[in-house]
């Protein structure tokens, strides 16, 4: 039987977490609002509408949703040519393709972001699909994404493995049934991944190579 290796992508294969902290601090900033960038990293990993009222509320003016959005887009688009995936990321993958793995990306980004981080990671070769936020009507933590990325390889929850950088990729992956894997190259802490549902934590995508044949790829 086939099995799944689903992937987040932001933070967990590409190193793009404190890119995104940065720019949407100034997004708000420029908006006129004080957000601590502490906040905005933890909240990095939530489609952008969700982060939004995350961090400004439910009582915020969400008519002006969308600029923030949009002003965050144009600040990182300024990053795409030079993003940096994480140590082994496109041999993590290869490696797992070979074994037998379908490997499917799970990721909130779409178009030219979207591009850009298959080109850091450099292993289209090994990706068998990829399930964007674009595609459900829900992010995570919603476990929509990953029971999405399961449908597009045809593989069942108890047959797949999840990995991410951030508690709404581990409260997904485990709402989803899959067993979840967490990684700290995102800058979250080791006892909040495990809170929210990490089976077992490595420091990044090398180290988690390094250990496949001991890990729940094994």
């Amino acid at each position: 039987m086939e099995r799944a290796a689903v992937f987040d992508v932001d933070g967990t294969l590409v190193d793009t977490n404190h890119l995104h902290v940065t720019t949407w601090w100034e997004a708000f900033r420029q908006a006129g609002h004080r957000v601590p960038m502490h906040a905005v990293h933890r909240a990095v990993g939530l489609p952008s509408t969700d982060l939004v009222a995350h961090l400004l509320g439910e009582d915020r003016d969400t008519d002006r949703d969308a600029e923030l959005s949009a002003a965050h887009k144009a600040l990182y688009g300024q990053y795409f040519d030079r993003l940096p995936a994480l140590p082994d990321a496109g041999a993590l993958l290869r490696r797992l393709a070979g074994d037998g793995w379908k490997v499917v990306l799970a990721t909130s980004a779409g178009g030219h972001e979207l591009g850009a981080l298959r080109r850091a990671i450099d292993a289209d070769d090994a990706i068998a699909a990829t399930a964007s936020a674009d595609d459900v009507d829900a992010g995570k933590p919603a476990p929509e994404p990953v029971e999405h990325a399961l449908e597009l390889v045809g593989v069942p929850a108890e047959r797949a493995v999840f990995v991410g950088d951030t508690v709404w990729d581990m409260q997904a992956g485990s709402r989803a049934g899959v067993r979840c894997v967490a990684v700290l190259c995102g800058g979250l802490p080791r006892a909040d991944l495990e809170e929210a549902g990490a089976d077992a934590v490595y420091a990044d995508p090398a180290a988690l190579l390094a250990s496949l044949e001991r890990s729940p790829f094994g």
